[in-house]
């Protein structure tokens, strides 16, 4: 699953300051271009083609976190980009549960919302009928996190490894790339406290997490450990990933095309410094309640978006979908027989469109406002 559940333990957590220039999508958004007006940004033909697709439900990953994927389409919408290229877009927070987006998805019951390549390759293998429309990068958010002792994967061989309950398929690939011998590990279900980690509970040497959440924490406490990344192996993944009801995408390419053009702004509007990061956390936390947590979703934004920034998408414009990407991705699900044989590299790219981003670039810059 591409977005970490942040769970109210996570609530009191300090957020990190980190380098705020991340990158944007392409276009100038370092303000924001809405009028506020429908139709705005977007011809009249055009205009009237968005508004007869009808109302589009938007479904989130998990709640409204500020990850990527999650928060450019809430600031698109309290921005009036949706508005502007006559969308109407309803949102909705997804409750994390990945099989279960996908199969609303695929029912019509949502229209679009994040799920990772690796997750639109499954649901299909599975007979889960959704598209993949976008991701930011073959890079991704899971992580394996040690104390300092450990310098190399190898000393973890035979030793204590937590998770959330599955070791993610890109970090086992990268322990078995990195020659550790996975029989020999003894894995263990952790809950969602960090601390375990420093502290050796239960002899634990390892613990999987996300870079977005759990190194953080770990940080603000002043617990230091360090933070293996499948990428940094070669292994695949994908971050900020969409997927769209297949149905809803054939009747309205156009609609589909503007709904990832409204969102790609609104990224590059809320990366361009902290004031706008702050304002579109300032936007999630009005749709979460007093409870958010302001900091802790500012930061994981900052390191998700710098994620994207360090592991761009090779050869496409931001958002588009790498094919070698996905034929990668088929491989490793098929070293641990995640997926039939039958899956191969070629029907799995049938399973992805990155036609609708590729249509709302030109020279590799955004096109704002739309034809």
């Amino acid at each position: 699953m591409q977005n970490r559940i942040v769970r109210s333990g996570l609530a009191s957590l300090a957020a990190i300051t980190l380098t705020a220039g991340v990158a944007g999508c392409g276009s100038d958004s370092g303000d924001s271009t809405s009028t506020g007006s429908e139709g705005s940004a977007i011809s009249a033909k055009r205009c009237a083609e968005n508004k007869a697709a009808g109302k589009i439900t938007y479904l989130s990953g998990y709640q409204y976190q500020s990850s990527v994927s999650i928060l450019e389409y809430i600031a698109a919408d309290k921005l009036g980009y949706f508005k502007d290229l006559c969308l109407d877009v309803d949102l909705k927070p997804g409750t994390g549960d990945t099989a279960q987006i996908t199969k609303l998805l695929a029912s019509g019951q949502a229209t679009v919302g994040p799920v990772s390549q690796q997750d639109v390759i499954q649901a299909r293998a599975n007979g889960i009928d959704i598209t993949g429309i976008s991701s930011y990068s073959g890079a991704g958010l899971e992580v394996l996190m040690t104390n300092k002792d450990i310098t190399d994967l190898t000393q973890l061989d035979g030793k204590v490894v937590g998770h959330k309950g599955f070791v993610p398929a890109g970090v086992r690939a990268m322990l078995v790339k990195a020659g550790v011998k996975w029989d020999s590990l003894k894995l263990v279900k952790q809950g969602y406290d960090p601390s375990v980690l420093p502290r050796r509970q239960g002899g634990l040497e390892a613990l999987t997490g996300f870079i977005s959440n759990e190194p953080n924490q770990l940080k603000a406490a002043g617990k230091d450990v360090t933070v293996w990344k499948p990428i940094d192996y070669g292994v695949p993944s994908s971050l900020g990933a969409m997927a769209v009801n297949p149905k809803f995408a054939q009747a309205n390419p156009q609609a589909v095309e503007d709904i990832l053009r409204a969102a790609l702004h609104a990224y590059d509007y809320c990366s361009a410094d902290d004031k706008h990061i702050t304002e579109c956390v300032g936007y999630a936390a009005q749709l979460s309640g007093p409870t958010y947590d302001k900091k802790l979703n500012a930061t994981i934004w900052k390191t998700e978006t710098q994620v994207a920034k360090d592991n761009p998408t090779s050869g496409q414009p931001f958002g588009a979908i790498d094919p070698k990407n996905v034929a990668g991705l088929v491989d490793m699900l098929h070293q641990f027989e995640i997926v039939p044989d039958s899956v191969t590299a070629a029907r799995a790219e049938r399973w992805f469109d990155t036609s609708p981003v590729t249509n709302i670039y030109a020279a590799d810059k955004l096109v704002w406002p739309a034809p």
